[in-house]
């Protein structure tokens, strides 16, 4: 390990110093409180010593051996204590965050990079006149999809108590504030810090799929529901600042989740989740309307006789008060000249009877809500009421139409093998998985289209999936067409895949009689946007020819006809990263969207990606702007559907006004994607050539690493993975199957492991060998001018960079010595892979040492490491000691189990 003689903070960054110093201070004094003074000083020698070994680059033996042989309950205090320093870490920064926004705000100068003021005067000075922007503006679709992944399992009262810290400091942005007040600032965090000591970082027990919809509700039904406004009044006010415009502007934003519909591999979700899922979103945003509608009464307060109201308002409030009599007569004598008041007060008593099931007076759709509420605002602007309340309800306005009646749209997914075993029962075929593509499409095809109807089948994989598109016909009708998503199939490979689904669906009784503009398509149609995934390396090196092959097919492509020509096709990055390594994956997913693109065109559809990223580099995470910018030319298109995972949506938005910043990032990278992508450069067919190339010995490395002979021993004893899959973070199993090689486990816990023990091999490895290999075949010089002119090989260096800067091989060292006689087999060459990676990426970029160019990344980094460090070696102790044990002893599992929750914490994009 080098020596680190950096600062720990750059020059501008004084306040976010205070900070730090101010929480590190209070949680020494709190450790201090809570175990004891001898406890507190345990702390401060091990996070010196941890500081020094930084510092001066020392062994990491000695930090190693003052951490071995604590009891089970002194070791996960002690890892308690560091995760609890390096979160106060997590939160300062993200409080200088906002600190950093409001400078710019207040300057008045140079907008914030990535704001939408910056991206729209970016698009002005490229040529994008008004007219063009505005007409780009309604094809805009951005749609996060929030994802049970939790790889950083935070309970919701810790996640409360971090917002009562973030208050306080940002509340400290106040020059005038008094001491006093700033006394009760501190004692506000100081209490809040003790209380989260005092709780359990997550339960023992393992979330069941209700949890986990409730641990993303947080999320969706609190910060993303207060900021969505925000959004669209930022962008309103940069088109006014940009271009001198003032427009209505359309829905540009929604939100999905997969809680409760990701059946693939998951035996706990099934039809009863998904009715489960949508009813309590739809009560959620019920009660958040509730909520705005009772607190606009309040505010409304305009009455007769001071100012007019429209005449069909009067109507609307005379004809609730038939409607609602009990709820009119509760309103009170005093408050009857109150026109908006009255009548929003018979709203909410709608809002209550739509919460009702099959009530009579409910809201049938969020268009008759719209329509209330649009009558409102239109009274209020036509009787001087734009500063005196319409823009309060324009605000709920816009959470109505980003919302609607349901939060979030649910989508299911199910693995096409599943789907395939439930064929074979239906046909009474046992060899149904041998036949090959084409015989089973043929074998689909009248079922798919509805000519013919399976038998009745008692197999239970095919009542399952009856029951499940039963629930999706129902809720369909129930919550409105909205309310749910894509029907995306895991390991898709075939077109008879995606034919089997609209048997199935058909079977199960989800088809309807076509509406009025698409009656000429005949019978009963299936009302489903229906996504193949293509997740491996292989997979998406075949997806244009099965996409070919899916439009070739007459039934279907009478079926997208009645989904208006459009087809949604999902991208693994994960398990193409696990299966090919990073370059390999990367580059297939390139070519492949390119390839899709093609064949859509050819077949005069349109054609929309829905990406399964994750939260590391190593399964798709990346900073939104340079990965959509490097896109393929036309693969945004207006269109961004992305999953949002694990510790990345605490980290994106679990603060309010992180969470503006971050929706305005991602609108912004849309537009300037859609608008502007990069210009064609005439040397990327040569770039494409070399790429083929370098993905092939990158790949080549990876396999030959993952495939030798005694690496799944390696693997399940060189990471934790044992204690991750111990762990109650989430509903789904971490396997899919028995564990018989590396495709059989999941990409998250892959990831998690690996990057547990500070190596991250998922995120690299083989990028070192293909570099070197592309050096000797083409060139280095070829290699600077594609890492310095090609955006797509530029971002991927980047995110490998970032990875890189994180691992320590010296703590995976100590984790790979646990694996026995086969450390000497497999840590070399991590080691030696490792060293040519940093090599060759440091020359092409023209750099001596990682992060050059992102000096604040850099500064985050050194912040976590020597509250990282201490926990990776003591969970290197307490491995070896649990596994002595036959994976018995509780206690040390709890350690364990504390030092993985930090060191996730730490590093933050973990899986």
């Amino acid at each position: 390990m080098e020596a680190s003689s950096t600062p720990d903070f750059l020059p501008h960054d004084g306040p976010l110093r205070e900070d730090v110093h101010q929480l590190g201070a209070l949680v020494g004094r709190m450790l201090a409180e809570q175990g004891g003074e001898k406890f507190f000083h345990r702390v401060e020698q091990v996070r010196t010593a941890a500081i020094r070994r930084r510092r001066e680059g020392e062994a990491v033996d000695g930090l190693a051996s003052s951490l071995a042989g604590l009891e089970a309950d002194a070791a996960e205090a002690l890892a308690r204590a560091f995760a609890t320093y390096f979160h106060a870490v997590n939160t300062a920064e993200r409080v200088h965050r906002i600190r950093r926004r409001r400078d710019y705000q207040r300057a008045g100068g140079a907008a914030q990079p990535e704001s939408l003021l910056d991206v729209l005067a970016r698009l002005k000075a490229q040529g994008v006149q008004a007219d063009e922007l505005l007409e780009w503006l309604p094809k805009l679709q951005v749609e996060p999809v929030f994802t049970a992944h939790p790889t950083e399992a935070v309970r919701r009262s810790l996640l409360e108590k971090e917002q009562a810290v973030v208050r306080a400091l940002v509340d400290d942005f106040d020059p005038t504030r008094t001491p006093q007040e700033r006394a009760g600032d501190e004692d506000r965090i100081y209490m809040a810090l003790s209380s989260g000591w005092q709780t359990a970082e997550a339960s023992p027990i393992r979330p069941t799929v209700q949890d986990e919809h409730h641990h993303v509700g947080f999320y969706l039904a609190n910060p993303l529901y207060r900021v969505v406004p925000a959004l669209y009044e930022a962008l309103a006010d940069a088109l006014q600042q940009v271009y001198g415009v003032a427009v209505p502007l359309p829905r540009l934003l929604s939100f999905a989740t997969w809680v409760g519909g990701d059946m693939d591999g998951n035996p706990n979700v099934g039809a009863d989740t998904i009715a489960a899922s949508l009813a309590t979103q739809r009560a959620h945003v019920l009660e958040r309307y509730a909520d705005d509608v009772t607190a606009l009464a309040r505010l409304l307060s305009q009455t007769e006789g001071r100012v007019g109201v429209d005449p069909r308002l009067a109507a609307r409030l005379a004809d609730y008060r038939k409607r609602f009599p009990q709820a009119a007569a509760q309103i009170r004598p005093r408050h009857a000249d109150m026109p908006y008041r009255s009548l929003l007060t018979l709203i909410a008593a709608r809002l209550q009877a739509t919460h009702e099931d099959d009530h009579a007076e409910g809201y049938a759709s969020v268009d008759e809500l719209l329509d209330d509420l649009q009558l409102i605002d239109a009274s209020l602007v036509e009787h001087h009421g734009l500063h005196a309340g319409a823009y309060a309800v324009r605000r709920l306005i816009c959470r109505v139409r980003s919302f609607g009646f349901h939060l979030a749209r649910l989508d299911v997914r199910q693995d096409s093998r599943v789907h395939d075993d439930a064929l074979a029962a239906l046909f009474g075929d046992a060899q149904w998985n041998t036949l090959d593509a084409g015989q089973r499409a043929d074998r689909l095809r009248p079922y798919a289209s509805g000519e013919q109807a399976f038998k009745t089948s008692a197999d239970e994989t095919v009542a399952r999936l009856q029951a499940v598109f039963r629930t999706l016909a129902d809720t369909r009708q129930r919550y409105g067409v909205d309310a749910t998503g894509l029907y995306i199939i895991s390991m898709a490979r075939t077109a008879a895949d995606v034919l089997a689904v609209l048997a199935l669906a058909r079977h199960g009784g989800f088809a309807i009689a076509p509406s009025a503009e698409k009656a000429g398509e005949g019978g009963r149609i299936v009302p489903l946007d229906i996504a193949p995934l293509f997740e491996t390396v292989d997979d998406l090196k075949n997806a244009p020819a099965t996409l070919q092959a899916l439009l070739d097919d007459p039934v279907y492509r009478s079926h997208l006809r009645t989904r208006g020509d459009m087809q949604w096709v999902m991208l693994g990055y994960s398990d193409s990263c696990k299966d090919g390594g990073t370059l390999a994956s990367r580059w297939g997913l390139q070519r492949a969207q390119v390839e899709l693109l093609d064949v859509a065109r050819a077949a005069d559809i349109r054609l929309s990606f829905f990406h399964g990223r994750g939260g590391s580099a190593s399964r798709g995470g990346a900073r939104m702007t340079p990965a959509l910018m490097s896109s393929p030319r036309g693969a945004v298109a207006g269109v961004l559907r992305v999953t949002e995972q694990g510790e990345v949506i605490h980290r994106k938005y679990g603060i309010r006004a992180l969470a503006l910043r971050n929706l305005e990032q991602t609108v912004g990278a849309v537009l300037r994607a859609s608008l502007r992508p990069r210009e064609d450069d005439p040397r990327e067919e040569q770039w494409r050539e070399h790429m083929n190339v370098l993905a092939a010995r990158s790949r080549e490395a990876y396999r030959a690493f993952i495939d030798r002979p005694g690496f799944i021993d390696y693997f399940r004893t060189a990471t934790p993975i044992d204690v991750i899959e111990q762990m109650a973070m989430g509903s789904r199993p971490a396997r899919r199957r028995s564990m018989r090689g590396v495709e059989d486990l999941r990409a998250i816990p892959w990831v998690f492991s690996w990057t547990q023990c500070r190596s991250i091999i998922t995120g690299w490895y083989g990028l070192g060998s293909a570099l070197e290999h592309g050096a000797e075949v083409m060139g280095e010089a070829a290699l600077v001018e594609m890492a310095r002119d090609w955006p797509f090989l530029a971002n991927a260096l980047d995110d490998v960079e970032m990875l890189l800067a994180k691992c320590d091989l010296d703590i995976a060292e100590a984790f790979s010595k646990l694996s026995g006689p086969l450390h000497e087999g497999f840590f070399g060459l991590i080691r030696d892979e490792f060293e040519r990676t940093r090599h060759w990426l440091l020359r092409l970029k023209g750099a001596k040492s990682l992060l050059r160019d992102d000096p604040r990344l850099a500064v985050s980094i050194r912040l976590r490491n020597p509250y990282v460090d201490p926990m990776s070696l003591l969970q290197v102790d307490l491995l070896r000691r649990w596994r002595a044990s036959g994976g018995e002893d509780e206690g040390l599992l709890r350690a364990l189990v504390a030092c993985v929750n930090g060191v996730s914490q730490g590093l933050q994009n973990t899986g």
